[in-house]
């Protein structure tokens, strides 16, 4: 595997460093085409993006996909957090934009973000194409179940099935989280800059302008904020200088967090 977008290899995450004028992070399809080599056999595609929160839209899905056919690579779709979206934004399933997609792709799906779920280990790989299936059954090994766990297909059938109206909350919730915490940044960390996340309850924080956190904003927040955020270092070449914080918590926790950052920062 080898394949690229954003920059980043599917066998290391790497800092999505392509931008338009207006700082939204975008597919470069040019660099993804020429990642491909003669070993490439499949592409890792996550949407929406963790750690950036794009919802990728049609058109870029569709250059994805005919870089997929024109290659002869299989799709391997996370969209674990497809349920996370906000306003003005609609997720489309890359297996969704024709025949011939559909029956190179493995999408993968949980109800583990969405609910909180992950601990009760349930999920699904939706292959629709027999032939595909079939040979992900034989190389799927001790990591893939056969059946799910009795209280995992519980706990997640009657989270699709009644959760609805609290899923509507939980967006509602989430979304103003996310707007106090664009503001926070803008208002009270200098150095710092991100750019809103389309879904998924993740940030990613640039701070290689922060000035003492900028050379290892992970430690430096660990040690003086007392705040533990995940490294950027950890996505992969290019995420040197940025951290990555989850503000799908109570609003009191996360202003409670950026207080400690602002504070580091300041002193």
């Amino acid at each position: 595997m080898g394949a690229k977008l954003f920059g980043a290899s599917v066998r290391r995450k790497e800092d999505p460093r392509f931008l338009r004028g207006d700082g939204r992070y975008v597919a470069d399809l040019d660099a993804f085409r020429a990642a491909v080599h003669a070993r490439t056999r499949a592409f890792l595609l996550c949407n929406p993006h963790n750690p950036v929160g794009r919802v990728f839209t049609r058109d870029e899905l569709a250059g994805m996909a005919q870089i997929c056919l024109e290659r002869d690579l299989a799709i391997v779709a996370d969209e674990i957090h497809c349920d996370l979206l906000y306003q003005g934004q609609r997720h489309i399933p890359i297996a969704s934009l024709g025949p011939e997609i559909e029956q190179r792709t493995i999408t993968l799906m949980a109800p583990s973000k969405t609910f909180n779920l992950a601990g009760l280990k349930v999920s699904v790989a939706v292959i629709p194409h027999a032939p595909l299936r079939e040979r992900f059954m034989a190389a799927r090994g001790d990591y893939v179940q056969t059946q799910v766990n009795v209280l995992g297909y519980a706990a997640a059938f009657a989270a699709y099935r009644d959760g609805d109206a609290w899923l509507g909350e939980l967006l509602r919730y989430l979304e103003a989280n996310r707007d106090y915490l664009v503001d926070y940044v803008r208002r009270h960390l200098p150095g710092i800059t991100m750019t809103p996340p389309e879904g998924t309850y993740l940030a990613w924080l640039d701070c290689r302008s922060a000035g003492p956190a900028a050379g290892d904003p992970f430690t430096f927040f660990l040690e003086r904020a007392k705040v533990a955020l995940n490294d950027g270092a950890l996505f992969g070449r290019g995420g040197q200088g940025f951290v990555r914080l989850n503000f799908g918590s109570p609003r009191s926790i996360l202003t409670e967090g950026l207080e400690r950052m602002r504070r580091a920062l300041a002193g």
